[in-house]
């Protein structure tokens, strides 16, 4: 792995090139560069997310997966390299079946919202998909291992959990979208 930083302003980057971990230097519009910002732009909504009043074990969890995030950018960082480890994957998966167990089934399509912190893993929910989809990106011009994609999916999938979770912390619920359609359809149910 490349040497840690320990100068920030190195001016390297004013043509319009960054170093990776191995240090080759490519342009900041490689796909590989987008996938890494979007995985660092992740991580930092996740730190925002952690700002707020959380359950200590979502709490828990969310700072394991800013760790695991960080080795996700590493990884994309090393061409070849692997960082993120299957563990990595049994975690989200666990967590995932977990606070599943404790929602009631959906019913209908729910909106971005309710309390700050719903609301905030909704966004790190949207981030992670289009992290995810920079990582398929990458992918299909070179080859990267499959466990990044893996892992930014599911975790897209357990941040939509989680605001549900979070919206119900102190007794709220989720906010459902009003479907013109669908209210004529449960209409004729009845």
């Amino acid at each position: 792995m490349a040497n840690r930083l320990t100068q920030i302003a190195t001016r390297t980057g004013d043509d319009g090139s960054t170093g990776l971990g191995d240090n080759t230097r490519v342009s900041k519009s490689n796909l590989r560069v987008h996938a890494m910002g979007d995985v660092d732009e992740l991580n930092s909504q996740i730190g925002v997310l952690l700002c707020e009043a959380l359950p200590s074990d979502v709490r828990e969890l969310l700072v394991d997966i800013q760790h695991q995030l960080f080795n996700l950018g590493g990884e994309l960082s090393i061409p070849g390299f692997e960082l993120l480890k299957p563990e990595a994957l049994v975690q989200l998966d666990d967590a995932l079946a977990t606070h599943n167990a404790k929602l009631p089934r959906l019913e209908e399509f729910i909106l971005p919202a309710g309390t700050r912190a719903a609301a905030l893993a909704h966004v790190c929910r949207t981030v992670a998909r289009r992290a995810e989809r920079a990582v398929v990106a990458l992918g299909a011009a070179e080859t990267v291992n499959d466990a990044p994609r893996q892992y930014l999916n599911r975790l897209s999938d357990l941040m939509f959990v989680l605001a549900r979770v979070l919206n119900r912390v102190d007794g709220g619920d989720d906010v459902y979208w009003k479907s013109e359609r669908m209210a004529r359809y449960k209409a004729q149910d009845t």
